[in-house]
């Protein structure tokens, strides 16, 4: 084999190497599964989501709670000024109809209608009030009782690793596709230049 044919050779080696090293480094994220032992070296070997996915899983959950989105603010999003006014109204509405249902027959229907018109007047006049004590009360049960930390965490480790490992595949794929192609332009250009180096020293 000619040198220039060896000097040729250099960068796609070099590309074939960088792309191999960061495949194999993305492939060790994941794999292995489940942990596997060395009795010589007295090591245990596993892929560094699995083995850590507890800690990610309450990294993620605490993210996601104290910077992304709290309880408060799933309530204020539910509770804005459109979603309001549709929840009083069918409020109103739904008094209306069981006050109607629950009169006694004896009382005339126009009475009965005058007596469920003027609790729903009531309900509207005070709507905002009536709305503003739900709300409150539902973000103080939401903090007692909602744990979006807690919820977060238990659903990542209900995961089966392979589930796990497929989730992140299909959310990363086009950053992991990046790190192996750029270890192979990486390679390409170290190839280059050794074969650079080679060629000024012949």
């Amino acid at each position: 084999m000619s040198q220039y044919v060896q000097l040729a050779l250099m960068p796609l080696i070099g590309a074939l190497i960088g792309w191999g090293t960061n495949l194999f480094a993305v492939k060790l994220i994941f794999r292995p599964l489940n942990p596997i032992k060395v009795p010589v070296f007295g090591i245990e070997i596993q892929g560094l989501i699995p083995k850590r996915r507890l800690d990610i899983s309450k990294s993620i959950g605490e993210a996601l709670e104290k910077e992304i989105i709290s309880t408060e603010e799933i309530i204020e999003n539910l509770a804005s000024e459109k979603n309001k006014t549709e929840f009083m109204e069918y409020i109103k509405n739904l008094i209306a109809a069981k006050i109607t249902a629950k009169l006694p027959a004896i009382i005339p229907t126009g009475l009965r209608n005058s007596i469920a018109t003027h609790i729903s007047s009531v309900i509207g006049q005070n709507g905002n009030d009536i709305f503003e004590e739900i709300k409150s009360n539902l973000v103080t049960k939401a903090k007692e009782e909602l744990n979006l930390k807690e919820m977060v965490e238990e659903k990542i480790n209900s995961f089966d690793l392979k589930e796990l490992e497929d989730l992140i595949i299909q959310l990363a794929n086009r950053e992991l596709r990046q790190i192996e192609v750029l270890g192979g332009v990486m390679g390409f250009l170290v190839g280059i230049f050794q074969a650079g180096i080679t060629y000024v020293l012949m």
